[in-house]
C-alpha cells in the first residue's frame, strides 16, 4: 500500500508500525508463517473440542496440553544450544517438518474413524519434541532477518501475525468442525506448513556470532543458565513468563469447557471464544509494533501484567456471551503486551553468542511449565468448576505482579 499520497504524520505512522517489512527475509517469513499458523490454530481449536466430546472431562484436557509439555523439561535447553551451534533456518525447516507428518497423522487416523485420547497424547508428547527445538530457533531466527533497531517491531508483527491467525482460525475451525468434522481441520493444517517450509527455504539469513566451537552441550546450556541467573533483568523476565505459564495462560486449556458448561454453546462457541482472543491481541500487537522505539517498555511491561488478571477476573463473571466475548478479547491484548515486551526485552538485553540459550530458557519458562498449570488448571475446574479455577489463578497472578513491581524495581528502568 503506497504511504506517498498519506499525511505526513500518518505515513510516518505507517512505517514505524510495519519497519521490518522493509527486509526481503521478514516478508517471507511472515507470509509462510501466517498460512501456517491458521492452519495451527485451527488445528489446536478442534483438537481441544474433540478431546472433550472423546472424554467429557476439563482434566483430560489438562493431560493433552502436559504432554505436550512434557518434552520441553528435558530438550529445550539443548535446543538452545543447537540453535546457536548450527543453522537456525534448518533447524527450523526441520521441525516445520515433523509438526506436518504429525498433523498428518492425526488426520488420517480422525479420517478412518479409529482416533482414540491415548492417540491425541502421543502425538502431542511427539509435537512437543518438535517444539523443544524449535522455539528457541523461532525466537532467535528473527535477529537473522531484521537490524537490531528493528528487532521489537520484528517481534511485534509476529505478534501480529500470531494473532491474526489466532482471531481467523479457531473461528473456522468451529465451522469446519460443525459441517465436516475435525479431520479436515487436522489435514488443512498439515497442508499449510508447506507455505512456510517454501519460505524457509528461499530465505537468506544474516550471519551473527555462534557459539564457540569444541564445547560440550552441558558447559554451554551452563553457560546460558548463569547468565540468566546473574543478570537481575533478564532473570525477571524469564520468572514473569513462568508465572505466566503456570497461573497466567493456563485458562486458555478450559475454553471447550467453558463454551459448552458456562455459556451452553458448541464447537462453534469454542472457535468464537479462541477467536475474541486472537482478535484483541492483534490489536495489542499492531499497538506495540507502532510504539516500539518510544514506548518505556519496563513501565509498559508491568503495567499490563496487572491488567490483564483484573479482566480475566472480570471474564469469569460474564455469563451472556457477546460480554464474555469482549472481555476476552481485552484478555487477549493484555497477556499479548505482556508477552511480547518480555521477549523484546529478554532479546534486547541478550549477546548474539548466547541469544539461542536465553530464549530456550525464556521458552522452557513458557513451554515448560505451562502444562503444569494447565494440569493444574484442569484439576481445579474438575473439582470446583470452571469459574472458580480461573478465579484462583487470576488472583494469583496479582499478587505475583504486585510482587514485581515492589521487589524487582530496576525492571521498570528498562526501555
Amino acid at each position: 500500500m503506497p504511504t506517498d499520497s498519506m499525511p505526513g504524520p500518518w505515513a510516518a505512522r505507517f512505517r514505524m508500525t510495519f519497519a521490518a517489512f522493509k527486509y526481503r527475509n521478514y516478508r517471507l517469513w511472515f507470509t509462510g508463517q501466517l498460512v501456517s499458523l491458521m492452519g495451527s490454530w485451527m488445528q489446536g481449536t478442534a483438537q481441544g473440542f474433540l478431546v472433550f466430546e472423546l472424554t467429557r472431562s476439563p482434566a483430560y484436557l489438562g493431560y493433552v496440553a502436559f504432554a505436550a509439555g512434557i518434552p520441553s523439561w528435558f530438550l529445550m535447553l539443548y535446543g538452545g544450544v543447537v540453535a546457536d551451534r548450527v543453522s537456525r533456518r534448518n533447524l527450523l525447516i526441520a521441525t516445520q517438518s515433523v509438526m506436518m507428518a504429525g498433523a498428518a497423522v492425526l488426520a488420517t487416523l480422525t479420517f478412518l474413524g479409529v482416533v482414540e485420547p491415548w492417540h491425541i497424547l502421543c502425538l502431542a508428547v511427539l509435537l512437543g519434541v518438535a517444539n523443544a527445538f524449535d522455539a528457541p530457533a523461532r525466537q532467535s531466527f528473527v535477529l537473522e532477518m531484521v537490524e537490531r533497531e528493528d528487532l521489537t517491531n520484528a517481534i511485534a508483527l509476529n505478534s501480529t501475525m500470531f494473532n491474526a491467525a489466532t482471531a481467523a482460525g479457531p473461528a473456522v475451525a468451529g465451522i469446519v468442525y460443525a459441517l465436516a468434522g475435525p479431520a479436515w481441520c487436522f489435514a488443512i493444517n498439515a497442508v499449510s506448513f508447506l507455505a512456510v517450509i517454501a519460505a524457509l527455504v528461499r530465505i537468506r539469513p544474516r550471519q551473527l556470532d555462534k557459539a564457540p566451537p569444541g564445547q560440550s552441550a552441558r558447559v554451554e546450556m551452563l553457560h546460558g543458565l548463569r547468565f540468566v541467573a546473574r543478570e537481575p533483568s533478564v532473570r525477571s523476565l524469564v520468572l514473569i513468563t513462568i508465572v505466566l505459564g503456570v497461573f497466567g495462560m493456563s485458562f486458555l486449556t478450559l475454553v471447550p469447557a467453558w463454551a459448552v458448561h458456562v455459556l451452553g454453546g458448541d464447537a462453534t462457541t469454542n472457535g468464537y471464544l479462541q477467536s475474541s482472543r486472537g482478535i484483541g491481541a492483534l490489536v495489542g500487537a499492531l499497538w506495540v509494533a507502532s510504539v516500539g522505539r518510544t514506548v518505556h517498555r519496563g513501565r509498559l511491561l508491568i503495567l499490563s501484567l496487572l491488567a490483564f488478571p483484573v479482566v480475566l477476573l472480570g471474564f469469569t463473571f460474564a455469563v451472556w456471551e457477546p460480554l464474555s466475548l469482549m472481555l476476552m478479547a481485552i484478555v487477549g491484548g493484555f497477556l499479548l503486551i505482556t508477552l511480547n515486551l518480555c521477549n523484546s526485552l529478554l532479546q534486547t538485553l541478550s549477546p548474539d553468542a548466547l541469544r539461542g540459550r536465553v530464549m530456550s530458557i525464556y521458552a522452557l519458562g513458557f513451554f515448560g511449565f505451562l502444562p503444569i498449570g494447565s494440569l493444574l488448571a484442569g484439576t481445579l475446574a474438575e473439582h470446583l468448576g470452571e469459574p472458580a479455577a480461573v478465579q484462583i489463578l487470576g488472583v494469583i497472578v496479582i499478587l505475583c505482579a504486585a510482587a514485581f513491581r515492589w521487589f524487582w524495581p530496576r525492571l521498570l528502568q528498562e526501555h
